[in-house]
């Protein structure tokens, strides 16, 4: 009796890295604000939604970034997952997900930068890939 074992995929890698993507945008959001004192407006870590909704300009675009990061994620995840378990053609789905990964990372650069146009852009792509993942092992 042979034994098989699953490997660990190049898509799954970039499920993790997607999975990291919104504690990258709150660090965004929170970048340069550490160490200052909270009556300066420095981060409170007491408090640190309420500190985050209170916030303009590009940190609360970063924690906006960071919320659809978190939105975005599951239908990401499962559509991985699913393109798995019906025999998607890996090398697809790896570059697929590499693919997928990148747009979503360059939304986040966008959303930051007040590229809003550019920004929907790159959500529209990022979505329509993640469509893509989800139906590449369809027969």
């Amino acid at each position: 009796m042979t034994m098989t074992y699953a490997r660990f995929t190049v898509a799954y890698w970039c499920v993790l890295i997607a999975a990291l993507l919104p504690m990258v945008c709150a660090g965004v959001a929170k970048w340069k604000a550490f160490g200052q004192p909270v009556r300066q407006g420095g981060y409170d870590n007491h408090d640190p939604r309420s500190w985050l909704a209170q916030q303009q300009g590009w940190r609360a675009r970063a924690n906006a970034a960071q919320a659809n990061s978190f939105e975005a994620l599951p239908f990401f995840i499962g559509a991985v997952i699913i393109a798995h378990q019906l025999g998607a053609p890996q090398t697809r789905l790896d570059i697929l997900a590499l693919v997928y990964v990148t747009l979503r990372i360059i939304y986040i650069a966008m959303y930051v930068a007040n590229l809003a146009t550019a920004r929907s852009a790159f959500w529209a792509l990022a979505f329509a890939v993640n469509i893509a993942i989800f139906l590449s092992g369809w027969r």
